[in-house]
Parts: C-alpha cells; sequence; structure tokens
C-alpha cells in the first residue's frame, strides 16, 4: 500500500495544482494571452503536436549530439589531468571560464564561426559548452579519489603512470562519471535551447523557435504547450540516465 502511495503522489499533486489552476483562471476571469487554463494547454497541445513534436525532436537531437560531443572533450581532458600534473594546472582554469561565459554572450560569434548558413553546428557547439563543466569536474574529481592505500600499493608494484590511471582510477571515477554525465545530460537540453534563443536562429526550426513565435502572435497556450513537451524530455532524460546510472553503479560495486 505504501509503495503505491509512493507511486501516485506526484501525479497526485499535479492533478492538485492543476485543478487549482484551472479553477483559479476560470472564477478570476483570467485573460487567456496572459494565463491560459490548462484545458486551453492540452487544447493547443493536441492542435499543434506535429510541429511541436518536430520541434521537439531537433531539439533532443541537438542536445543528445552535444552530451556526446561533451563527454569525449571532457573525459580526454580529465584523463590528461590525471596524466600531467603540468597539465592539471594548464587546463583547471580554463574549464573554469568555459563554466562561468554565458552561453548568450558566446552564441553570436559562434553563430559567425559556424556559419550563418548552417545553425544547427552553432546550436550543438554552444550545448557542448553548457554540457561540458560538470562532465569534466566530475571525471578530474572521480580520478583523483582513488584509495591511498591502493595507491601505495602501485607505487610499491612499480606500476606506471599509464597503469595507474587505467587500472586504479578510471574504476574508482565510475560514480563520479555517471553523476556528471546525468546532470550534464539536463544541462545539454537546456543549453540548446538557451543556444537557440540566443542565436536567435527561426532556421534551427526547435522548440525555442516555437515559444519565439507563439510570444510574438500571443498564443500563450501554445508557448506553454512547447514548455509541457520539454518538460516532458527533460524528466524521461533523466528518468532514462537514472536508470543507466543504477545499472553502471551494480557492475561497479560488483566489481
Amino acid at each position: 500500500m505504501r509503495g503505491i502511495a509512493y507511486a501516485l503522489a506526484p501525479f497526485a499533486l499535479a492533478a492538485l495544482l492543476l485543478a487549482g489552476w484551472e479553477v483559479a483562471c476560470r472564477a478570476l476571469e483570467v485573460p487567456a494571452y496572459f494565463l491560459p487554463p490548462p484545458s486551453a494547454v492540452a487544447v493547443s497541445l493536441v492542435e499543434n503536436f506535429p510541429v511541436l513534436f518536430r520541434a521537439a525532436w531537433q531539439t533532443l537531437w541537438v542536445a543528445l549530439v552535444a552530451l556526446a560531443g561533451a563527454s569525449l572533450i571532457a573525459q580526454a581532458l580529465a584523463l590528461l589531468t590525471a596524466l600531467s600534473p603540468l597539465l592539471d594546472r594548464a587546463i583547471r582554469p580554463l574549464a573554469s571560464v568555459v563554466q562561468v561565459t554565458p552561453v548568450v554572450a558566446l552564441a553570436p560569434l559562434v553563430l559567425i564561426w559556424a556559419g550563418l548558413d548552417h545553425p544547427g553546428r552553432a546550436l550543438v557547439a554552444l550545448a557542448v559548452v553548457v554540457a561540458f563543466f560538470p562532465i569534466f569536474s566530475g571525471a578530474a574529481a572521480g580520478l583523483r579519489s582513488a584509495d591511498p592505500d591502493l595507491e601505495r600499493l602501485f607505487d610499491l608494484y612499480g606500476a606506471s603512470r599509464w597503469q595507474r590511471v587505467t587500472r586504479l582510477r578510471l574504476p574508482a571515477a565510475v560514480p563520479f562519471l555517471l553523476e556528471g554525465h546525468k546532470v550534464g545530460a539536463g544541462l545539454s537540453l537546456i543549453g540548446a535551447v538557451v543556444a537557440e534563443f540566443g542565436a536567435g536562429s527561426g532556421g534551427g526550426g526547435g522548440l525555442a523557435w516555437q515559444i519565439l513565435d507563439a510570444g510574438n502572435k500571443l498564443q500563450t497556450d501554445r508557448m506553454i504547450a512547447a514548455l509541457v513537451l520539454l518538460g516532458l524530455m527533460g524528466v524521461v532524460l533523466h528518468a532514462l540516465l537514472e536508470r543507466l546510472e543504477r545499472a553502471g553503479l551494480r557492475w561497479w560495486r560488483g566489481r
């Protein structure tokens, strides 16, 4: 019984909030262009679903490609920092600069570099910038988290630096890598949308363009419908990565 209650709790809260939203909009006679009731949003979602679905898929594709690119770059740089203290000292400040630089400020410049005829390249590059740091930070922290006793054992056996990294530090970094990718996945989706806003690219055709187009036409119901799809994408992506994390941790603990 308790398991059923835990499973239904999020849905019950969502239903309660939606019901309160609907009642408030109708009782206060809120203008539809200001805040439409959930029923109007649902109707708009059904009517515009083919267009919104194509836009959502395009945004999701950019986010997934960016996540893969950020993962490869971040793990390669983290591995370099683990192999060389000098490279570690050189790379970390630059990684911090990437973290604190607003993607909106980079968007016009990256769009010029990618070519105005290829906005998709700029969107992927900007989303990579957003997703990069948590993966790099998790990998770098994980590579430094090996058991000191095992480090001394590797010293005793005269292990090379490469053997130490591949046989000791990389296995120890697995939980940190999984958590970093989980955070990076959510940020890649956020980065894809923010990059679409920052690049101002109607040619991109993602969810951000749908939100901008609906806002310019005061179609608030379509704006919220696009946000609903974006939220659902985030929830599904997070759930898939949590499942992957649990499977990865089971394998790690088994080793």
